[in-house]
């Protein structure tokens, strides 16, 4: 026997009213209870920091960072004197290089990449990468997920005299 189409507007409160009554009466699951504790325990705070905020570190004497963390992201300011050189590394991060004033000259996947002020650049996971400043340079990376080595600092290819 076919059933006969209901309005919108009456299924719609029949809905309703099917979701009030199993509420009432329906147990969550163990996995379903587990699941949303841990969303409600992980959840994000709200962050505003002002880049002034936080204290620049020196890597060596070309080469500054800070940065913010958030839950699955990262971004740093970098500040890289004319002639520094990051040498070739690679990381399991996606990496965007956005350069904010000055220019970055990467060498990467066989290719000498110039990105100027205004310019970004989009570096996939495990791609090796090297960076020379062509001038005083300010660049904003943004990474997903967090680079580990930047927070724990074991980042020893950008460390000492460069």
């Amino acid at each position: 026997m076919a059933k006969r189409p209901k309005s919108k507007q009456s299924s719609g409160r029949d809905a309703k009213a099917k979701v009030k009554s199993k509420s009432k009466t329906a147990k969550p699951h163990s996995r379903a209870r587990r699941a949303v504790s841990k969303h409600a325990a992980s959840k994000a705070a709200l962050q505003y920091i002002p880049w002034h905020t936080i204290p620049l570190e020196e890597l060596n004497p070309l080469l500054q960072r800070q940065f913010v963390v958030g839950q699955e992201i990262m971004v740093a300011r970098v500040l890289l004197k004319k002639g520094c050189i990051v040498p070739e590394h690679s990381h399991y991060n996606e990496q965007l290089t956005y350069i904010l004033d000055g220019a970055l000259k990467f060498w990467i996947d066989g290719q000498e990449i110039v990105v100027h002020a205004g310019e970004v650049l989009c570096i996939p996971a495990h791609m090796p990468h090297k960076a020379e400043a062509l001038e005083d340079t300010v660049d904003l990376d943004v990474f997903n997920p967090p680079r580990a080595d930047w927070i724990n600092k074991t980042d020893e290819y950008l460390r000492g005299d460069r």
